[in-house]
């Protein structure tokens, strides 16, 4: 290697050696808010029971017992198991979720490569021919070979000077490198990270948020199957009841106004009918999008609330673990480190900024002469360029940076705030609707007593066609009420699984794809 060369590559590389000074405050997470507890009082160990029903069981709470990645296998059924599969797969938002994180996994590739010089390489080659008039002062001259490449030039006879023609040909290497002296590019780097952060608990919550939804629409189909059998059977009852009294009525034992009450009972009962069947099939047509199915492809089969167990044992992670459980806080927190570097970002580029370029070559009017005797060239360029004037552009973007970080800070609290939130709602609606169901339950149970004793004493002739309506809307709205008690039941266990994160941190690699 000539010495030329050596002294290039030296002055060239020599900066990589310096350590750059990154400006600005370094991240630090901020004080969270100290939480003992998601109530005012203490909360009961266990949850009411209502035996003999689905949904019924009793539950308790376990301290510091840990959230199942798949938690909804807790329901056991693997009809709902073999579903969440399917839509992990197919659902398009896991798809876009995942290409979020991988954008801005290169990203932060794309930026390291600033770290590193810019090399390039070139090749040019030229037929010229320059009037004898200038050739002299372009002339190549002398050649590696000890070829001299001049005009000819004759002052007695004319034309005086003749053309010259050549061929000119250059190879050069540039290299440029902008040393990060103040840190601006460390801190470009560390918040497309955070950002990358960002979007993997993005992707945790697209996972998590997909399952619940899967769970709470299969509640929502079984209650509605339920219903549909509640409000048939209520159905058959009005229309055997209406059946008798259109009898009585013939044998003059009843009057017409009897017969007219009871038939507009069954039209209402009848008329309950549309609006469930609609609702299972909207219900059905849901299940397959989350599945990524379309609306022509059946997914799994019906849904009922026999073939879904209430898991009994429910894990109650103590307050100061939701932050470093629950997706949305942990990305709330990552768009917040994004912001304070680049709060940095905009420090740094109201400071000098340095550049180092270089060139080696050779050029000749023969390819193997380019890098003989007379041949090569070399050139070094620093520059250094500071800021003077931008009409307040630096200035101004260095305090909009300041204010995203506290706009950044605020939300990452207000997030913390509502994880609270919701770990608390989860667990008042798990003891409420618990005591809600065993309510609904025997409210559900007096109402058929009643309609039953209506029955007895309107066939006995003791009462009036009037009571026995009565008794028989009132146990079907207690049906209905008791068959939504049973739904929420189901639907409080997933939105506590949910509130506490959803049990990613538990997951093998291999579950889920990056």
């Amino acid at each position: 290697m000539s010495v030329a060369t050596r002294t290039l590559l030296i002055a060239i590389t020599a900066p990589l050696a310096v350590c750059a000074c990154a400006v600005g405050p370094d991240y630090r997470r901020p004080a969270v808010p100290a939480v003992a507890g998601y109530a005012t009082t203490t909360l009961p160990d266990a949850t009411a029971a209502t035996p003999a029903i689905a949904g019924g069981d009793s539950q308790r709470l376990v301290a510091g017992l840990d959230v199942s990645w798949q938690w909804w296998t807790l329901y056991g059924s693997p009809t709902l198991d073999e579903l969440v599969a399917q839509a992990f797969k197919r659902n398009p938002s896991i798809v876009e979720a995942q290409a979020a994180l991988k954008q801005a996994q290169e990203l932060v590739s794309a930026q390291r490569g600033f770290f590193f010089p810019t090399i390039g390489a070139g090749y040019t080659f030229q037929r010229q021919k320059v009037a004898g008039n200038l050739a002299n002062s372009v002339a190549p001259g002398v050649q590696g070979n000890g070829t001299n490449i001049q005009a000819y030039q004759n002052p007695n006879t004319s034309p005086y000077n003749e053309p010259l023609y050549y061929n000119l040909q250059t190879a050069q290497l540039t290299v440029g490198y902008t040393p990060d002296v103040f840190g601006s590019n460390w801190r470009q780097v560390e918040s497309l990270e955070a950002q990358a952060q960002a979007q993997r608990f993005t992707l945790e919550a697209a996972y998590m948020t997909l399952a619940s939804n899967i769970v709470s629409a299969v509640v929502q189909e079984a209650a509605l199957r339920e219903q549909l059998e509640a409000v048939q059977a209520i159905i058959e009852a009005n229309r055997s009841s209406l059946e008798i009294l259109q009898r009585q009525q013939q044998q003059g034992f009843v009057m017409r106004a009897d017969v007219a009450a009871q038939e507009a009972q069954y039209a209402q009962a009848l008329a309950l009918l549309p609006p469930l069947e609609k609702q299972l099939e909207q219900t059905r047509d849901l299940i397959r999008a989350l599945a990524g199915t379309t609306p022509d492809q059946d997914v799994a089969a019906g849904f009922r609330f026999e073939s879904l167990h209430l898991p009994q044992e429910l894990p109650l992670s103590v307050p100061s673990r939701i932050i470093e459980q629950r997706p949305d806080v942990r990305a709330a927190e990552a768009l917040l480190h994004s912001a304070n570097a680049q709060l940095d970002v905009a420090i740094a580029a109201r400071l000098p900024q340095f550049s180092i370029d270089g060139t080696l070559g050779g050029t000749a009017t023969e390819f193997a002469q380019m890098f003989q005797a007379g041949g090569p060239f070399w050139n070094i360029v620093y520059g250094l360029t500071q800021p003077v004037f931008e009409g307040g552009t630096l200035l101004h973007r260095q305090r909009a940076a300041r204010q995203a970080l506290i706009q950044a800070a605020a939300e990452y609290q207000q997030t913390i705030l509502t994880a609270y939130e919701n770990v608390a709602d989860a667990l008042h609606a798990i003891y409420s609707d618990a005591d809600g169901l065993k309510a609904a339950q025997r409210n559900e149970d007096a109402a058929r007593v009643q309609l039953e004793i209506a029955q007895r004493q309107l066939d006995a002739g003791l009462v009036y066609q009037l009571f026995l309506l009565q008794a028989q809307e009132a146990y079907q709205q207690a049906v209905l009420a008791r068959i939504q008690a049973q739904a929420l039941r189901f639907g409080d266990s997933a939105a506590l699984f949910v509130a506490l994160g959803g049990g990613w941190w538990n997951r093998s690699g291999e579950q889920v794809k990056y």
